[in-house]
């Protein structure tokens, strides 16, 4: 069963866990998922069943929307409430004060990571060799934040929304408030809200060429030849431009690169949507 949709992932269940329920729902073995939650955090998760989780890099996943509560005075290691180790009361902040340090994320962010992620160091992930309490060097990263901006402030949480790119971290944006706030904080609740394209809509079957993030092109060649697996022609496409491209044909669509004057197939043969499932 090839099939896309979105999950709705609940508090305290890893992404990689709560594809056993998705399994056992859609009585499926081969399911996949497109940018890991937190355990701790809530919302969008894209999901695929059979041939459909080979898409994932070619889907309209960015920009990426938050909700987020940060609580001033905690302090954790891996910056959510999973190992708040202490609490201290801090005393209020003008509603200015934090809108400056929201304001200031705004556009391109150079910082660390959490130590307390999947990042790779040495060949392990961070979050293990944290746990180990071992040393965790981490490079710094850039991402952009689209948008920032404050809900609400209710001493000592402060509730905002970030739109930002794939692969930020917003553990570490709330890291980086505290700091200019120059307090302990953690946050307290994550939501992600949408993903690109993609929102929550009751787990609801998503035909993937609406999907797509890169352009269409034409085959006038024999079906046959693609259908096989066969060599083309770059002749054979409207398009003859260097890039990545979907071809849709009767039964099936694939995704092909032309590169050097060559066609290259990136993925032959993907099951069409069938509508509902």
């Amino acid at each position: 069963m090839n099939r896309l949709f979105v999950v709705n992932k609940p508090i305290f269940k890893s992404s990689n866990g709560y594809m056993g329920y998705v399994k056992r729902k859609y009585q499926t073995k081969k399911v996949g998922f497109s940018g890991t939650l937190d355990p701790f955090a809530t919302g969008c998760l894209i999901v695929a069943t059979g041939q459909y989780p080979k898409l994932f890099q070619y889907l309209k996943k960015t920009p990426k929307a938050y909700s987020a509560t940060l609580w001033l005075g905690a302090n954790s290691q891996s910056l959510d409430i999973e190992n708040v180790d202490s609490i201290q009361e801090v005393p209020e902040f003008s509603i200015n004060a934090i809108y400056q340090a929201l304001e200031s994320l705004r556009g391109e962010l150079s910082y660390y990571p959490p130590k307390f992620s999947a990042k790779k160091v040495g060949g392990r992930r961070a979050y293990d060799l944290a746990r180990e309490g071992k040393e965790v060097a981490l490079k710094k990263i850039t991402s952009t934040i689209f948008d920032i901006h404050l809900v609400r402030y209710n001493h000592p949480f402060v509730h905002f929304e970030a739109v930002v790119s794939e692969g930020t971290y917003i553990r570490s944006l709330g890291a980086i408030i505290a700091d200019k706030l120059g307090v302990d904080a953690t946050l307290s609740s994550l939501r992600r809200d949408y993903e690109g394209a993609f929102h929550f809509e009751d787990e609801k079957a998503l035909d993937p060429l609406n999907y797509l993030n890169i352009p269409q092109n034409i085959y006038r060649g024999d079906e046959e030849y693609m259908e096989l697996g066969k060599k083309l022609s770059i002749e054979q496409f409207d398009t003859q431009e260097e890039g990545v491209y979907w071809v849709e044909l009767e039964r099936f669509f694939s995704i092909i690169e032309i590169i050097d004057g060559e066609v290259k197939y990136k993925l032959n043969r993907v099951e069409k949507f069938k509508g509902a499932i």
